[in-house]
């Protein structure tokens, strides 16, 4: 992968897939200033701590990071087994503020890749509303939308996981057509991050045994990180508006 002195920005890169994916781009010769709540146990070329939960956070942090860099991986996220509120601030809300924010700063040729999940195939089942909130892009007033169509608590993950792949959808094109960047989604199953407790508590015991025979066993967190890595080198340049199922054919199963 061609990615010797490109500058990634990767967010969650303290733990999980972030870690992986930071290893595995500063292997390949890339540059990596990372973003999260907690320290990294990791070297990289650069470490910001900060919030991406609220657009009065996401704003103090912009200051601190590169006037110009050539990817960003969107990866920090909360588990389902989180605070609803805090779910839909930093897995969407959040992960767009920041997007849209640092656009402008992202070389042309460079790309954006966030992560999804197979939790969020059904999303042709809500089209209409995942396009109505991405047509908000004020992270307030989309936070005022949704207080009046509320999300169930039980669904809450996979709806904002089905709102980002419609929102990666609709938002990829027109940033390519004007900025000359990229944008993809990932979409992992089950992966051995210190999250996959949670993600088996939010699905439930019934739902886990279902889908145990469909896979060989979960992701390893380096197996979703090279995709996340192609997808930010030179080898991925034509590459646009693609939600990318990494889960070892789970996702097949259900067709």
């Amino acid at each position: 992968m061609k990615l010797d002195n490109k500058i990634v920005l990767v967010t969650g890169v303290s733990s999980g897939i972030g870690a992986a994916t930071a290893s595995l781009l500063r292997a390949h010769g890339a540059q990596v200033i990372g973003v999260d709540l907690k320290a990294p146990h990791m070297t990289l070329d650069g470490f910001v701590q900060g919030d991406l939960s609220s657009a009065e956070n996401i704003e103090r942090l912009l200051p601190q990071l590169p006037a110009r860099f050539d990817s960003l991986c969107n990866i920090a996220g909360v588990p389902g087994t989180a605070n609803p509120q805090l779910l839909a601030r930093v897995n969407y809300l959040g992960l767009r503020h920041l997007s849209r924010a640092l656009l402008p700063r992202i070389s042309a040729g460079g790309s954006i890749v966030n992560i999804a999940s197979i939790l969020g195939a059904e999303w042709p089942l809500r089209l209409e509303q995942h396009k109505a909130l991405a047509r908000i892009e004020d992270f307030a007033a989309a936070q005022a939308w949704l207080a009046d169509h509320p999300v169930p608590d039980q669904t809450c993950y996979q709806y904002f996981k089905e709102a980002l792949i419609v929102w990666n959808y609709l938002q990829a094109q027109p940033w390519f057509l004007e900025h000359s960047v990229r944008m993809n989604s990932v979409a992992p199953g089950p992966v051995f991050t210190p999250i996959l407790d949670d993600f088996v508590s939010m699905l439930g015991e019934a739902r886990t045994q279902a889908d145990a025979h469909r896979m060989k066993r979960p992701a390893y967190a380096d197996e979703v990180a090279a995709v996340i890595a192609f997808l930010c080198a030179d080898e991925s340049r034509w590459i646009n508006g693609v939600n990318l199922p990494v889960d070892g054919g789970l996702a097949s199963t259900y067709i």
